[in-house]
């Protein structure tokens, strides 16, 4: 056997187990696979040379071919038995080894090949064991409940420990392999080609392990393979065949990716062997991808970003040739590469031991330019790729001040980018930007613009004094060199080579200077004062040895004396100006850092409303991370944040896996971060004042939106009891204090209590008492927006719980009438004043009433009462307002320096008023009164109509609440009498339930309807025609303030009635057309919104009235209407009769929130059934020509938008059908062209489709000779082409083609006949013309009339 067998013959015959042939082959199904397997274990076991037996040799050979029938424990034997022997063996040929006897040591060669073979089928094999071994282990047992569990659960671990498993076998014969190779092979194999068979039969089990995925998650296993492949690299001579084998798993196995780089990195570190890595680099430079590629780049991109982070200096060695691959088709190649500079540019940067710093900086600058440059790669893959390095290289020791520039200029630029990956990318990238600048060492960490502007200017002024002190220490030294001209000349020659040496001095210094500025490009950081001894005089100072020069012709003395205090001077200046350049440099690099990030915020403000969750966390983060480094534009993102607190939060996954946190979650987050985390080294009392501090502050300069979301934060926040109670009780604090206070404090104070006690009501009941003192007392009859905000924390005693629809509940809380709070809420409704805050106190007063009243109406009948009778109290020309003076003095005692005119007592402003009415021609002083009185009864006539409809409505749920309860008890009495009779009476119970019911909703709506506005009894009903009269006579009221309140007071007056609604609402329309007020106009049209929700019918029929109000000229007006045609739209409250086109208008319109909101409507249009393909046509006609058309530009681009939501074959078909007809009724060529850009505008992905167009041919073949007409339909044509099935034939495009073209020609010929004949027409006319002309010359000049008929006649010539 021995002579027989060759291990690289065996070895081939193995490429196919099943076909191997064995001369004595064993039948496993016939004979029993222990018994055979005793044999041969026994043989072994009494010596390793029995291997050579033939009969030995096969049984094993048979055991392994069959080895998918052997069990598990059998193969466990086998597997002892051959590794024991191959052992043994490998101890015997190491003990031969040591002597001199060479043929004892060649006799080892057989038996160890015959081992070898055997453990790499084995290799090979032992996966076929699974089914039986491994394979019934796999699916796990259920675990069970209860008894039993615990005891089924051990019972299997102790069946799995008896099974056989290969993988844990795997470590032992690796490393029983790595023992083979430290044979020395030359002794025992004599020629090369069977050493290499040798060390291949031992590595392919390595590289055959390393492709299960399984095997290479144990690190015992990877360690080992590694180990077996490193040291067949190192001493036998197999790189060449590793490096085929990396290559090919490279290949064909993606998880080894990163294993190979391990092993290549392990090689190169501790066996010292780094050729076989750099061979695989130059192979991977030397391989191309194609753009369809996708598995292979993916593998070898992780290969080389491994491999780099493992050895990056084999990599760098290799760079030149790899960056050939930042040009690959294949992008996952590019961002690998992107990742690998990144990657050098980190170890180059952090390395110790450069010799050569100048090299390495510029191959670092070098690295940086290619990293900026990919900026602009193609695929947005790579593009966020090159801003995720740039973002790990912040956090590199040496801070590049330059290239940071560099790279925030490029990060700006790409918050712009398409891609919503790359603008997180970008906005993550400055973020760490700023938190890891340089700029930090001086004046700590706060980037606030105008102190670094001050720092900037505060340098270059001592800087341009200190230059000013050279120039006059120079000019003094010329002063002296003319003093002393005419000295001896003796002396000058001790004096030249005194010169001489200083020369050279000077020289030196001026040699060795730049070196320091070099320096200083690196970091830009200052340097101490040993490192900038070096002076930088050569340009400032040349005239210095002149001046000693001279000073030295004057006496010895003299010149010893002038020239050391020059040296000391010079020393010192050169000193302090390099340190003031240095200084000036970085602050300058500071600024435009700075300024950068301030001009980016803008674009990031409006990242925060993406669709893209990640990318509205990023730019969270930003604007925390800016308002901590105090960043002067932070302050408006951090404000827009709140409007965030509306987001419905939900899990997602980013493209790395993580888990992304809600936006509202976050937003929280970032709050409480910035405003209301307890700092560290602060007493309690002090974060407490802090804390309520920064919430008061939260209200400064709030618009109504960001005060509504603010709300909605602090409800959540109080709801999740993260508010403390002594932050609370220091707001009552501020509140109430009686010093005085700014009013803007005492009202943000009372603010945020009204929004913590829409989660906790509890927080105002506790102090009814102080907000009736405060804010009803003194300070808020002074400052009307405090009583205000007063009046809405009163309001939350009704508590916040939201109806819900359909449901009678009511947890509302309801006060008797002879409440203090009513009379305070009278007081400061009555309360004398002129200011315009009086309104909206007023506003919110009558709300608290009627949200807290049992019986608001009374109240308000009689403030309405009292407001009449001094609206029209008849008083003496004199003392017409002394009434007044009496409260105005002490209503301003409080708080009178912030707002010193917000209540001025009413005789002087009445007066005013009166003298200004005089001014303007008005009523005679007999039948005149004051204006702003008059104003506040009909503002608060109308608040009341209004309210009370509210209070109907509420009314009415209680009424059917009330009898839903007593039915509910007589069903459950009947139901317990008589149990039998229970569901037909619950039958009958629930008719007339419905019945009454109804009848108290058309009690309620009679109510509403006759008696409010026409009832006999009912107060309103007195001030309809009054509201009517005033704003029908606007000549005759005048003043704005009235004219505004009775208009806003007449609209709530038609929601109110439908019959005062029918008879008045024409007046409404009549002002919005005439008032040339834009606020009155733009209430007027949130009016109309309500009233069409109350009486939709009557506001459809004047629609078109509404959509004037989009061509105001007026943006507030013009957004209102927008907003409410949107609502009423959407809501079906009015149907659109031809005025979308109105709304397309809109789409183009200058103002981006105009523009946007159009867009948001026509998207939620697109929703409708159908509702913008029947609108088209219409909208088409009326933007294309006549009195509401627009440009071609504008139409082009309008309609380019709503064109993308015709997406249904079918009615696309049909617009092809319509459209093509409407070139009969069309005579102008603007028609023709805005018709063939809305078919160019359709898919024609259907036959249908072209079909249509072509049967439509003979109503546009008169119009193709229109250049642009033809061209649209060139593109319908090349678009229809496209979308034709490979299959059909070309030849119906190819006829329409020929037929469009001779149409056109045709057309062409025709226009230019027309042109020619045209043209003779006005030629013949203008000659019969000037033949008439000339007749009526002959009869007028006989005697010229030859010499005029000859020079007309050479004219003709």
């Amino acid at each position: 056997m021995s002579s027989t067998f060759e291990l690289q013959d065996e070895l081939q015959a193995l490429q196919d187990p099943s076909s191997y042939e064995i001369p004595n082959e064993h039948d496993l199904h016939d004979n029993d696979a222990a018994e055979l397997l005793q044999r041969a274990v026994g043989s072994i076991a009494h010596s390793s040379e029995e291997i050579k037996d033939p009969e030995i040799f096969d049984i094993l050979r048979s055991l392994l071919k069959h080895a998918d029938v052997v069990p598990g424990p059998c193969m466990s034997k086998l597997l002892d038995s051959i590794a024991s022997g191959f052992s043994a063996e490998i101890d015997a040929a190491v003990r031969d080894s040591k002597e001199e006897d060479q043929q004892a040591v060649a006799l080892h060669k057989i038996p160890l090949e015959m081992y070898a073979f055997l453990l790499n089928w084995f290799a090979a094999a032992a996966d076929k064991v699974k089914s039986p071994g491994e394979g019934e282990a796999t699916p796990q047992p259920k675990s069970r409940r209860g008894r039993g569990g615990r005891a089924g659960a051990s019972r299997a671990l102790a069946k799995k420990g008896e099974e056989w498993t290969w993988i844990d076998q795997i470590p032992a014969i690796l490393e029983l392999f790595i023992k083979a190779m430290k044979l020395k092979t030359h002794r025992i194999w004599m020629t090369t080609p069977e050493r290499d068979a040798f060390i291949t039969c031992l590595t392919r089990p390595a590289y055959y392990i390393a492709e299960n995925e399984q095997y290479m998650k144990a690190h015992n296993v990877k360690v080992n393979v590694y180990k077996v492949i490193c040291v067949a690299v190192k001493h036998h001579g197999h790189a060449l065949a590793a490096q085929i084998n990396i290559m090919q798993a490279l290949q064909y196995h993606e998880h080894l990716s990163e294993p190979m780089a391990e092993c290549l990195s392990h090689l190169a570190k501790h066996f010292d062997h780094a050729q076989l890595g750099e061979e695989i680099l130059r192979e991977i430079a030397g391989k191309t991808f194609n753009a369809q590629d996708t598995k292979g780049p993916r593998a070898f991109s992780r290969f080389l970003v491994k491999f780099c982070e493992e050895s990056p200096r084999s990599v760098l060695k290799q760079i030149s040739v790899l960056l050939g691959h930042l040009d690959s088709e294949s992008y996952p190649m590019r961002m690998a590469m992107v990742e690998v500079i990144g990657l050098l540019i980190r170890e180059l940067s952090s390395a110790e031991d450069n010799n050569d710093t100048t090299q390495t900086h510029k191959q670092i600058v070098g690295f940086f330019e290619l990293l900026l440059s990919r900026t602009l790669d193609l695929s947005s893959y790579v593009r966020s790729k090159v801003l995720a390095t740039l973002s790990k290289l912040c956090d590199l020791r040496v801070p590049f001040p330059k290239q940071r520039l560099e790279i925030t200029k490029h990060a700006v630029a790409m918050l712009e980018d398409k891609a919503s990956t790359v603008r997180k990318a970008a906005v993550a990238l400055l973020t760490k930007l700023i938190m890891t600048h340089p700029w930090g060492l001086m004046h700590g960490g706060p980037l606030n613009l105008e102190k670094w502007e001050g720092y900037y200017k505060e340098v270059k002024e001592k800087l341009e004094k200190l230059e000013d002190a050279v120039g006059k220490v120079v000019e003094r030294g010329d002063e002296d060199e003319d003093e002393v001209k005419n000295e001896e000349d003796e002396e000058k020659v001790d004096e030249e080579t005194d010169d001489g040496e200083e020369a050279e001095s000077l020289a030196n210094n001026d040699k060795r200077n730049p070196a320091n500025d070099d320096e200083m490009d690196v970091d830009g950081e200052s340097h101490s004062a040993d490192d900038t001894t070096m002076g930088d005089e050569d340009n400032r100072r040349p005239e210095k040895p002149k001046d000693k020069k001279a000073k030295s012709r004057k006496s010895v003395i003299n010149e010893v004396a002038i020239t050391s205090e020059q040296e000391a001077l010079a020393a010192l200046e050169s000193n302090e100006a390099l340190y003031l350049r240095l200084r000036k440099k970085y602050y300058t690099e500071a600024l435009v850092f700075i300024r950068m990030i301030e001009g980016s915020m803008e674009v990031i403000t409006q990242l925060l409303a993406s669709t893209n969750k990640a990318e509205v966390l990023e730019a969270m983060e930003f604007f925390r991370v800016t308002h901590v480094y105090e960043f002067d534009g932070a302050g408006v993102g951090i404000k827009r944040m709140l409007h965030l607190i509306w987001s419905k939060d939900n899990n997602q996954t980013s493209e790395d896996g993580k888990e992304l946190k809600g936006v509202r979650s976050r937003l929280l987050e970032c709050y409480r971060n910035l405003y209301f985390d307890p700092l560290p080294d602060m007493e309690p009392k002090q974060q407490v004042n802090r804390i309520a501090k920064n919430m008061i502050e939260l209200t400064y300069d709030a618009t109504l939106a960001e005060l509504t979301s603010l709300e909605e934060m602090m409800k959540t926040m109080m709801e999740e009891d993260q508010v403390h109670h002594d932050i609370i009780n220091k707001l009552w604090q501020v509140y109430s204090s009686t010093k005085p206070l700014p009013a803007y404090q005492r009202r943000g104070a009372v603010i945020i209590l009204g929004m913590l006690a829409l989660a906790k009501r509890g927080i105002v009941e506790e102090k009814v008492e102080v907000l009736l003192k405060v804010g009803l007392g003194k300070l808020g009859k002074t400052d009307l927006m405090l009583a205000r905000y007063t009046c809405v924390a009163l309001q939350r005693l009704n508590g916040s719980a939201k109806k819900v629809k359909g449901s009678l509940l009511n947890k509302t809380l309801r006060l008797e009438m002879n409440n203090a709070i009513f009379r305070k809420l009278q007081e400061a409704i009555e309360h004398p004043c002129r200011s315009k805050d009086w309104f909206g106190m007023a506003e919110q007063a009558i709300n608290t009433i009627y949200a807290l009243g049992e019986h608001p109406g009374e109240l308000c009948g009689r403030i309405i009462k009292n407001l009449t009778r001094r609206a029209f109290a008849r008083r003496p020309q004199a003392p017409q307002e002394s009434t007044f003076v009496p409260e105005g003095p002490d209503a301003m005692d409080q708080d009178a320096e912030t707002e010193s005119a917000s209540c001025a007592p009413a005789s002087q402003i009445s007066s005013a008023t009166q003298s200004t009415r005089q001014e303007n021609g008005d009523q005679a002083a007999k039948d005149s009164g004051d204006a702003f009185q008059l104003s506040q009864l009909l503002f608060v006539v109308g608040h009341v109509a209004i309210k009370h409809i509210v209070f109907l409505e509420l009314v009415e749920r209680e009424w059917k609440r009330q009898k839903d309860e007593k039915d509910l008890a007589e069903k459950l009495a009947a139901g317990v009498n008589s149990p039998n009779k229970a569901s037909k009476e619950t039958e009958e119970l629930d008719q007339v339930a419905g019945n009454v019911e109804d009848e108290i909703g058309d009690r309620i709506a009679s109510v509403r309807e006759t008696e409010l506005l026409y009832g006999p009894q009912s107060l309103l009903a007195i001030y309809g025609p009054m509201l009517v009269h005033v704003c029908g006579s606007p000549h005759k009221f005048t003043n704005r303030t009235l004219r505004g309140a009775a208009t806003l007071s007449f609209a709530k007056f038609l929601c109110v009635s439908s019959q005062f609604c029918d008879q008045h609402h024409h007046l409404l329309f009549k002002v919005l057309e005439t008032s040339k007020d834009p606020d009155i106009r733009g209430n007027i049209v949130i009016a109309l919104g309500d009233v069409a929700v109350s009486f939709s019918n009557i506001i459809d029929e004047n629609s078109n009235e509404l959509y004037k109000g989009l061509s105001d000229d007026d943006l507030v007006v013009k957004k209102n209407t927008l907003m409410v045609l949107t609502h009423l739209i959407l809501n079906g409250m009015i149907k659109v009769k031809g005025q979308l086109g109105e709304m397309a208008k809109c789409l183009e319109d200058e103002d981006p929130r105009i523009s946007d909101l159009a867009k948001l409507f026509f998207t939620e249009l697109s929703t409708k059934d159908n509702a913008i393909y029947n609108n088209l046509p219409d909208v088409i006609s009326h933007l294309s020509t006549g009195e509401h058309g627009v440009s071609e530009e504008i139409f082009q681009s309008t309609m380019r938008y709503i064109f993308s939501f015709i997406e249904k074959e079918k009615q696309a078909e049909n617009i092809v059908e319509k459209l093509c007809q409407r070139f009969r009724f069309s005579g102008d060529a603007r028609q023709w062209r805005d018709i063939a850009f809305c078919l160019s505008l359709l898919p024609f992905k259907s036959e249908k489709s072209v079909k249509k167009l072509i049967e439509g041919l003979q109503f546009y073949q008169d119009k193709l000779h229109e250049e642009k007409v033809f061209d649209r339909f060139a593109e319908i044509l090349a678009k229809a082409r496209s979308n034709k099935s490979a299959n059909k034939p070309d030849t119906e495009l190819d006829e329409f083609e020929s037929i469009l073209n001779e149409h056109r020609r045709q057309g062409e010929e025709d226009r230019a006949f027309e042109k020619r004949v045209e043209g003779r027409k006005a030629a013949a006319k203008k000659k019969a013309t000037r033949r008439s002309t000339r007749k009526k010359v002959q009869e007028a000049e006989p005697e010229t009339r030859q010499t005029h008929a000859d020079d007309d006649d050479d004219m003709y010539v």
